[in-house]
């Protein structure tokens, strides 16, 4: 993964703008929040009234030995319970609406954003990297979010009741409970950074973890074949020996923090219990009240303790947060402009009403590009072909061939000249447009999980099973569809697993041809199948070529010689143009590949 460097977030303050944005996704729940909110509102405030309940019964009832009191405490007593229940069951109800809300809500803004995203972005992107922000940072961010906040406000309500209880009962032993805030303030800041900080290195390691998984499991029989397991093994074992050292780290200033807490909170009880018992004997106060003051102690640092927990969760979530909203918040390198998308409108939000018709020309006007990062492919590339033209591009590997159809699918865009669409600046009109007009067949094709007419479907989802059989014929793909024993419901396993290459290339073919393009894009279709399979293609080919704007990339150049035009490139340059039969008459580049490949078949 060279090509791609975590983020590194180095400022270990809250971002207060990040939590804007994410508190941003609270808003269509606001009466669950409100809900919530009453709810530890009405539990803090009982939380409060149980020592004094429990007052009134030491110094009326016991200490004045009036038993006839006891009904009345009975009665409060229950009214505590059934509030107390009831409080408990609203806030878990809600706070689990909200985390499952939020989650969804997180996940459709990514996945939405990853749909807008252009190829580039997968180009240079870790598929280990989006996993880890759509699934366990997700997680995170709603966890936090939904009990976090709740405990949160449970945290601050109960403080200040008990703050206000204290002052309003005894200012002296409540000056002295409190006398411990400030140092317990500062234990807070200091071990606040350093959590922070190290959980924000474990997300990251967690990241790389994660596409070292995918790279592990979708290359297993690479690993298997070139004996890799013990390389695979220590480069593992090196990422989490990383995550196992900032973990670690973590959760050494985790344990200290609460001890610490818990230690403060103990110098507390034992002043309130030394000052007390002196005004207890000097008969200042009642035994109920130095017990009220001892209950207090115990829940203020209670929930000191609690918030304390939320906030070291706060500062986990916040790493998440960053990573989730950076991929939200990531800005497509190939987008459309704002009058386009009025007009025929976003990827997820067609206005196909709008849509004009595409005829299939296309011209490269004094074309350059380069890839993110990389050496220049084309300089000033010129192209014109007419629509109904099928164009096949040879050339060795890194000759330009896959930049030109990339280009054409507005995969990426030129960083110099640019591309007409039927006399039109291509980015004219939109990319869902574009992609809506295009038929792309890929060398190594990928199927979804599903059933094989599901995946033919994909080309155009309102197809009937009609249409998708009819498709699957020309491309002769029904021969073996037909022989499965469930035939079109017969599912294709993940990636296609349960077909051979061939199958799922027909497959993708018939897939292409549903979708009835203008322009069609073949990149290397035939050169991972048998030749009867290849026979078969090159059937179909002749017959959805016609009428159509069609581009090829084929390393057996017997698939093109029916092409209108067959263009040699090198270095990003054509060096050679005209038909199969002008070219071998000219016997120069393309002469040597033709007769050097049939002499390598021979």
């Amino acid at each position: 993964m060279a090509y791609f460097e975590e983020e590194s977030y180095t400022d270990i303050k809250f971002n207060w703008q990040t939590w804007k944005q994410i508190f941003a996704y609270l808003k269509p729940l606001k009466k669950y929040l409100f809900i919530g909110f009453f709810s530890v509102l009405m539990l803090a405030a009982v939380d409060v009234a149980y020592p004094l309940i429990n007052r009134y019964a030491i110094d009326r009832i016991i200490g004045e030995n009036d038993l006839s009191l006891l009904p009345r405490f009975i009665i409060m007593y229950l009214i505590y319970v059934i509030v107390l229940a009831s409080m408990v069951f609203t806030f878990i109800r809600v706070a689990g609406h909200i985390q499952n809300q939020l989650a969804y809500t997180i996940r459709k803004k990514a996945f939405e954003k990853l749909q807008a995203l252009p190829f580039s972005y997968y180009d240079r992107t870790p598929i280990g990297w989006i996993m880890a922000r759509m699934t366990s940072d997700s997680r995170n961010l709603s966890d936090i979010l939904s009990w976090g906040l709740i405990d949160l406000s449970w945290g601050f309500l109960m403080m200040i009741g008990i703050t206000v209880a204290m002052f309003v009962i005894n200012v002296k032993l409540a000056l002295i409970t409190l006398s411990v805030l400030p140092v317990l303030i500062y234990v807070s800041i200091f071990f606040r950074k350093r959590i922070l900080k190290a959980y924000r290195e474990i997300r990251k390691q967690n990241s790389k973890i994660t596409g070292a998984f995918n790279e592990g499991i979708t290359g297993a029989k690479t690993t298997k074949t070139l004996v890799l397991e013990d390389s695979n093994f220590q480069d593992f074992d090196r990422l989490t020996s990383n995550m196992r050292r900032h973990s670690i780290r973590a959760a050494v200033f985790a344990g200290l923090y609460f001890p610490t807490i818990l230690f403060i909170a103990s110098i507390a009880t034992g002043l309130v219990f030394y000052y007390g018992g002196i005004d207890v004997s000097n008969t200042v106060i009642s035994i109920g009240v130095l017990y009220v003051f001892i209950s207090y102690v115990g829940q203020f640092f209670e929930p000191v303790m609690q918030l304390a927990n939320i906030l070291a969760r706060f500062q986990q979530a916040q790493a998440s947060a960053e990573r989730v909203l950076s991929l939200i918040n990531q800005e497509p390198d190939i987008k459309d402009r704002p009058e386009v998308l009025a007009q025929y409108g976003t990827m997820t939000a067609p206005k196909k009403e709008n849509w004009e018709p595409l005829y299939g020309d296309v011209s490269f006007k004094q074309v350059g590009f380069k890839y993110h990062k990389g050496e220049q492919v084309l300089k000033t590339f010129s192209l014109d072909i007419k629509r109904g033209e099928s164009v096949a591009l040879v050339g060795h590997t890194g000759a330009g061939k896959s930049t030109i159809v990339n280009l054409i699918c507005r995969f990426y865009e030129p960083t110099e000249g640019e591309i007409l669409l039927d006399g039109r600046p291509m980015n004219d009109r939109s990319i869902g447009w574009l992609h809506d007009k295009l038929g792309y067949v890929l060398q190594s094709p990928h199927l979804f999980s599903g059933t094989i007419m599901e995946n033919i479907r994909y080309g155009r989802l309102d197809a009937t099973d009609e249409e998708v059989i009819a498709s699957a014929k020309m491309v002769e793909a029904d021969r073996f569809i037909e022989s499965f024993e469930a035939g079109y419901k017969t599912e294709v396993g993940e990636g296609g697993s349960r077909l051979s290459v061939g199958q799922k290339q027909l497959i993708s073919f018939a897939r292409a041809l549903l979708a009835d393009p203008k322009i069609l894009i073949l990149d290397e279709a035939t050169s991972s199948v048998d030749t009867q399979t290849e026979k078969s293609i090159q059937h179909a080919i002749e017959t959805v070529m016609a009428g159509r704007t069609s581009f090829v990339i084929a390393h057996r150049l017997s698939t093109i010689v029916n092409a209108d035009r067959i263009l040699v490139l090198q270095h990003g340059e054509i060096i050679e143009s005209g038909n199969h039969e002008s070219l071998i008459a000219a016997k120069g580049h393309y002469y040597k590949l033709y007769t050097n490949q049939f002499q390598d078949l021979a």
